[in-house]
Order: C-alpha cells, then sequence, then structure tokens
C-alpha cells in the first residue's frame, strides 16, 4: 500500500496532464503524487501532501494498493508516468513494486526527488529518469536535511539523473554553481527553473535566468503547467 495525496473528489491523486518543467518538459504523463515529506520547503507548492499544522493528514492522505494504482495508471493511456509528491523516496520499499509493474507493461517512469534519499537496488532497476532538486537556501530548510552527500553522489553519477535548481534571486546562481561543483554534477544535466506559481513570478524571473544559463552553459526550465493553467491542484 501507498500513500498518496487526495484530490478534493477523494480519489487518489492521479491524473493525465503534460510534464511541465525539467528535462522531459511538454510531454505527455501520468502524474502519481504520493504523501509524506522530510522537508518543509516555504514555497513548496503541495503543502497538502506533508504540512499537518495547517492541513489534516486524514483529508489530505489516501492509502492505496498496488494493483488500484496500476490500473488507475494504465487506464490514462500514456505512456510516461511522473511520480511525484511530497518525497516518493520516503515510500520506495513500496514504490519499486508498483515500479516494476508498470515498467513491465511498457511504462517509462520518472522520479521527482529532492535527492535526500538513495533508491534501493530493486527501484533502480524500473526507473527512466531521476529528476533531482536539491534544495537551496532559499527553500528555508537547514543545509545538514535538504543536503546528503551520498545520495547526491550517486545521482551526480547516475547517467539517467537531471539535476534541477530552483532559482529565486541571483545571488541563488552562484549557491547553485558551487553544488554542481561540489557533487561532480554534469553541466548538461543541469537546469535551472524560476521560482514562481503565477505567470507573473514566472515572467520576473525567466528573462535573467535564462541569461544566465546562456552565461553558465546550464539547461533552462520554465514551469508550463503554471503558465497553461495556473496552480491548479491536478493538473
Amino acid at each position: 500500500m501507498l500513500k498518496l495525496a487526495r484530490m478534493q473528489t477523494g480519489e487518489p491523486e492521479i491524473f493525465a496532464s503534460i510534464q511541465g518543467e525539467g528535462a522531459s518538459i511538454g510531454r505527455p504523463s501520468t502524474f502519481v503524487r504520493l504523501a509524506l515529506c522530510n522537508l518543509a520547503c516555504s514555497w513548496c507548492d503541495t503543502k497538502y501532501t506533508w504540512d499537518w499544522a495547517h492541513f489534516d493528514p486524514k483529508v489530505q492522505i489516501v492509502l492505496a494498493s498496488d494493483a488500484e494504482i496500476v490500473e488507475r495508471v494504465t487506464s490514462l493511456g500514456l505512456v510516461n508516468v511522473v511520480v511525484s509528491g511530497g518525497e516518493p523516496l520516503m515510500q520506495q520499499d513500496a514504490l519499486a513494486a508498483i515500479a516494476e509493474q508498470l515498467a513491465r507493461t511498457g511504462h517509462r517512469i520518472e522520479i521527482e526527488t529532492n535527492g535526500t534519499f538513495r533508491p534501493n537496488s530493486s527501484l533502480q532497476r524500473d526507473i527512466s529518469q531521476w529528476n533531482v532538486s536539491p534544495k537551496l537556501t532559499n527553500s528555508g530548510d537547514a543545509a545538514r536535511f535538504r543536503l546528503i552527500d551520498r545520495p547526491l553522489e550517486w545521482f551526480a553519477q547516475s547517467e539517467n539523473a537531471w539535476f534541477k535548481f530552483v532559482i529565486d534571486v541571483p545571488s541563488d546562481l552562484e549557491e547553485a554553481s558551487e553544488l554542481v561543483n561540489m557533487y561532480a554534477v554534469p553541466r548538461e544535466r543541469v537546469i535551472l527553473m524560476p521560482l514562481g506559481a503565477s505567470i507573473e513570478e514566472l515572467d520576473e524571473r525567466s528573462e535573467w535566468l535564462a541569461d544566465a544559463c546562456v552565461r553558465r552553459g546550464y539547461r533552462f526550465s520554465t514551469r508550463m503547467h503554471i503558465l497553461l493553467w495556473g496552480d491548479e491542484r491536478g493538473r
């Protein structure tokens, strides 16, 4: 059984959309949003998956069996599956069984992670892409919680892992570059993305951030789902 976020309809948060950010931006995908997180980012737009000071876990979390999740994902008919959160690797033992079943039926699986857990060997086998987003100081999380050497070193050495940094102000660029150098992340697998949950916030940061990506040789990503639908849950 996995703990998933619950849609307002009461159903598990499993839905079809497009991948709105990162290395596979624009790709039609089925999203599976898991509950629980080990960090507490101040700007998180899915606080309902972990912030129990402001949300009721009895309302926001739903348990779903392997069979139910696989059936719901398969019924949506898309090859690409994005497992998000929360922090999916907090439930990686249960997630590995589902990933195996989905991979066996021809699905391609991406996992969004904050990079604080190293995936186990069972899960590694069936994941096509890791979208690793180490948190910067702008998250409000203490460094000792958000920067864990062993998993970050493993992801940096994995050819199917992309590193995505959320940038708020220009000074964040130096912090991100320090981490890229510290963990020897290949430059071609580094993506910078503006912080923003509205079109106005993204516009405010995108131009200077895109220019910085050109200068530094990093990739740029917007948040396409925000541009299309705003900060709408289930999109």
